[in-house]
């Protein structure tokens, strides 16, 4: 099986020894993102919904660039300092896909890169 790598700039560039994603077959594995603003590469600056929709719109960009879109991710990841904004994040996530939902896990964790309060990774299938 051929693996190939899926970058874009429309995507934040990976501040780390990764790839914003890789195809293999006919699965995309892409990694982790953070509210990075892929023009300036910074964490951007507002709440948990605000952090939420930068993360999915930069797995949207990464999407596209592999020629795909929300409706092809099969499973999803998501990583938060606080799940007390869980709702707040859940009702920006569902914004985004259309049903039936992917498959899903939500873990807590101590801390994210960059002092993000969310991240998300996913898997999609073309």
């Amino acid at each position: 099986m051929t693996e190939r790598v899926i970058e874009t700039s429309d995507a934040p560039r990976a501040i780390g020894p990764y790839s914003q994603a890789v195809r293999a077959g006919e699965l995309l594995f892409l990694s982790g993102q953070i509210p990075l603003d892929p023009a300036t590469g910074e964490l951007v600056s507002g709440g948990i919904d605000v952090q939420t929709r930068r993360v999915l719109d930069n797995l949207g960009a990464i999407l596209h660039a592999a020629g795909g879109s929300f409706e092809n991710v099969v499973k999803t990841t998501i990583y938060l300092v606080d799940l007390g904004e869980f709702a707040a994040v859940n009702a920006v996530y569902a914004s985004y896909f259309t049903p039936p939902a992917p498959a899903r896990a939500t873990v807590q964790v101590a801390a994210l890169p960059k002092g993000a309060r969310v991240e998300i990774e996913a898997i999609a299938r073309f």
